[in-house]
């Protein structure tokens, strides 16, 4: 081999060295806040705050995540969203739990992702390349204490939308919801507007000022029923951004069948453009890139952790 050529792999090999030390020990902690406004309200209306968590795969010993997530708590929103896969370890209840504790006490609304259900597994990371990596639970999976976590939601008053409709009183405001639970593992079942029986008087309810949808993945048969459903705005999780993204060409899978485009961020669903949103029988989406990883795929490149805050404004016009 000429000298030149073994100069150049050489320079490849200490680059890719240098990307995956970046990725696995940098990026992958290198949580950020992001910032959004939606022109969603009624004319006239204040702002309303939404703070959007999802995909924290939290295990035990992240205190650094940990702070970082209850210190959101001093951005004092109106409503929190949590869009799921919560944990990633058996063990992760008592550090969820010190995560989530100060936001708990604001209203809120859940729904569950497939690593709230089970513990993730070591796999071969080629298959997270596949357009759409489905992967079924094996008798080996590890289930995970999800009904005791669904229960301390709800007791804290946050809204189960798992399947279901309901209602929220938030800063002067009626909201409804919507949700479903994960589409990842074919779980969703949309509820029809008469087939809550548990919530009294839903059909009665005055009329909303904002409809919401929530779900973890954003499959598109699930954004179409929400859209469907007069939804305002719908909010979702599940793709990690792509979590290995190219800087300019942007994430290259999402983990479900949505496009690449609307990896993270907002967008409008559906449309021919993603960055096209508001027009005649568009409804707002965001997708957010998330806090964690598995942890047998502890790497972020160019797609950096992070958490949401939603100020939703008036539509002009």
């Amino acid at each position: 081999m000429a000298p030149a050529a073994r100069q150049a792999i050489g320079g490849l090999a200490l680059a890719g060295a240098g990307a995956l030390a970046w990725a696995s020990l940098v990026e992958v902690r290198w949580y950020a806040l992001r910032e959004v406004t939606v022109p969603v309200l009624p004319a006239g209306q204040d702002p309303l705050r939404i703070l959007h968590l999802s995909d924290l795969h939290l295990t035990p010993g992240q205190q650094r995540k940990i702070d970082w997530v209850r210190d959101l708590a001093s951005l004092d929103v109106d409503l929190v969203i949590d869009t799921g896969d919560n944990w990633a370890h058996l063990e992760a209840m008592p550090a969820l739990l010190e995560a989530l504790e100060p936001h708990l006490a604001k209203p809120g609304a859940f729904v569950m992702g497939s690593n709230d259900y089970f513990a993730p597994s070591a796999k071969n990371p080629a298959r997270y390349l596949l357009p759409d990596a489905r992967l079924p639970q094996t008798k080996a999976s590890i289930e995970l204490p999800w009904r005791e976590l669904a229960a301390r939601f709800r007791a804290a008053g946050w809204k189960d939308l798992t399947n279901r409709r309901d209602t929220l009183d938030v800063a002067g405001r009626r909201l409804s919801l919507v949700g479903v639970d994960d589409p990842h593992l074919d779980l969703d079942r949309f509820p029809g507007r008469d087939t809550t029986p548990d919530i009294a008087g839903l059909r009665d309810e005055p009329a909303a000022d904002l409809h919401l949808g929530v779900a973890h993945a954003p499959y598109r048969r699930v954004l179409d029923e929400m859209q469907d459903d007069g939804a305002d705005l719908i909010i979702a999780g599940h793709t990690h951004g792509g979590q290995l993204a190219v800087p300019v060409y942007g994430a290259l899978v999402t983990n479900c069948d949505l496009d690449r485009r609307r990896a993270k961020g907002l967008h409008g669903w559906p449309g021919a453009r993603p960055d096209s949103p508001g027009g005649a029988g568009s409804t707002w989406l965001h997708v957010s890139a998330g806090l964690g990883t598995s942890p047998y795929a502890p790497v972020r490149f160019a797609c950096r952790p992070e958490a949401t805050v939603l100020t939703l404004v008036a539509a002009e016009g």
